[in-house]
């Protein structure tokens, strides 16, 4: 009988009330569930990948991390609505709550805005695709290779193996050393007694077969030349080296490059100078 009357007593209120509870938390999972479709679709199409060759799995993972950052959101906000939606029926007053939670988001809000900024910061670079993981870049004066990235922070590692946690809200300048291509840059010291025309020629060639060989011909995109004199230096004429490659093939090639040079210019005898200082003895001075 007791049963009986816990049932007749809760019933009304299910009708009234308990429905409307279910249909507000089938409908806050059937649009969660919708949306989280919609904004993969979105992302991968939005979400260009870049014409010059790039790692495949940095590319996905970008997508990734943007579609997991907005489905977090979307699910946080749509949840909460939901709860708020959902309180009134079980006899809450949520006017009390609104007030607290005003209070307490300006007492938090003074302590979370350095993490606020860094959450924006982190989804403008990924939006903007300034960087991605694999890259060498140069921010907040560390540079080094990008090993992750998160709304918060970048993840870089340096030549010497460490590894700089750097705060996305740090970030004011990113210079990124590997996005669409790279350049190998070299200087080339030789010494004043030397014809140029001649290292000139000599230069180009050396250029030239490293850009013909199959094992460096793919991962170069421009050939190196010579640019000219750069500059007259205290011991030796210096002259520029340049070229296009492949993203962080740069370097790789650039140490090829000198090596070839130092190989062929010791046949051809031409001179790599080294800081030179003539002494005078005061005699022949007074002679």
């Amino acid at each position: 009988m007791d049963f009986q009357n816990i049932v007749q007593g809760i019933m009304p209120w299910f009708f009234s009330h308990g429905l409307k509870i279910i249909v507000i938390l089938v409908g806050a999972a059937l649009i969660i569930r919708f949306a989280k479709i919609f904004i993969e679709k979105f992302v991968r199409r939005l979400i260009k990948p870049d014409q010059v060759a790039k790692d495949p799995d940095a590319e996905k993972k970008r997508e990734d991390t943007l579609i997991k950052i907005f489905n977090s959101t979307l699910t946080m906000i749509i949840w909460a609505i939901a709860v708020l939606m959902i309180l009134p029926e079980l006899g809450i007053d949520i006017s009390g709550i609104f007030l607290g939670a005003g209070i307490i988001g300006v007492a938090v809000g003074f302590g979370a805005q350095y993490m606020i900024r860094d959450f924006l910061a982190g989804l403008f670079i990924m939006l903007e695709n300034q960087y991605r993981v694999g890259d060498v870049i140069q921010i907040a004066g560390i540079g080094g290779k990008v090993e992750d990235i998160t709304l918060r922070k970048t993840v870089l590692r340096d030549i010497d193996g460490a590894v700089h946690h750097v705060p996305n809200g740090e970030i004011k300048v990113a210079s990124n050393k590997s996005q669409e291509f790279s350049r190998v840059h070299l200087k080339i010291g030789v010494a004043y007694k030397e014809d140029i025309d001649h290292v000139t020629q000599v230069l180009n060639r050396v250029c030239k077969e490293i850009t013909e060989d199959p094992k460096w011909k793919a991962s170069i995109l421009k050939a190196p030349e010579v640019i000219g004199i750069d500059e007259f230096a205290d011991s030796a004429i210096i002259i520029k080296v340049l070229g296009e490659t492949m993203p962080l093939k740069q370097w790789e090639i650039g140490r090829e490059l000198r090596r070839r040079i130092k190989i062929t210019f010791d046949k051809e005898g031409i001179e790599i100078p080294f800081p030179q200082v003539s002494v005078w003895q005061r005699k022949e001075l007074e002679k």
